[in-house]
């Protein structure tokens, strides 16, 4: 039994109905393909990926590949903690009307309270701020637009969301200065 319930906003609960009255399964099954860019399973294993290719042969860029791995293995443990504190009904349980319009199940039915994927996508664009600004607002583009993808599933309420990539980007500021250093300039910042 969680420590704390969380109870989804009336906003939160707008969207959803507009969501479950609007939608299709054609726009759900897009929604779920995308949704996997945000897993913590791929990103793991990218951000793995990446260290191991800097060790090996991008000695300049380890610095990088490690704060990207640590924010990688906090942000994909730090959701499961959190949901083991809150009880949140998703609000896929909540609605007849979006099933019929394709709406599918997802995750355990009270793992709502934060949305995991939006930790990942929350670190992700802050981490940006380590690439030229043109890469930079593609990345946070992409970041808020995975994210959201949980919204259109209705397996998460907005707040779960915001609060997650929230979350997500305080992870990352917290981290950097232990991995990149206080005084490290960010490279590339400012280039185009």
């Amino acid at each position: 039994m969680a420590l704390f319930t969380v109870e989804p906003t009336r906003v939160d609960n707008a969207i959803a109905d507009q969501i479950a009255s609007h939608t299709n399964s054609e726009v759900e099954h897009v929604a779920q393909a995308l949704t996997w860019g945000a897993d913590e399973h791929i990103l793991l294993g990218l951000a793995a990926a990446g260290w191991v290719y800097a060790q090996l042969r991008a000695p300049r860029q380890r610095p990088t590949a490690n704060h990207i791995l640590l924010v990688s293995l906090v942000t994909a443990a730090l959701p499961h903690v959190l949901k083991s504190m809150f009880d949140q009904t998703r609000p896929d349980r909540l609605t007849a009307l979006g099933h019929c319009r394709g709406v599918p199940l997802s995750g355990r039915r009270r793992d709502a309270f934060p949305s995991g994927h939006a930790v990942h996508m929350g670190a992700l664009a802050s981490a940006a701020d380590l690439l030229p600004s043109g890469r930079r607002r593609m990345v946070r583009a992409l970041a808020v637009g995975l994210s959201l993808t949980r919204v259109v599933l209705l397996a998460h309420w907005v707040s779960d969301v915001l609060a997650g990539f929230t979350l997500g980007i305080a992870v990352e500021r917290v981290l950097r200065p232990l991995t990149l250093g206080r005084s490290r300039s960010v490279p590339g910042h400012g280039d185009d």
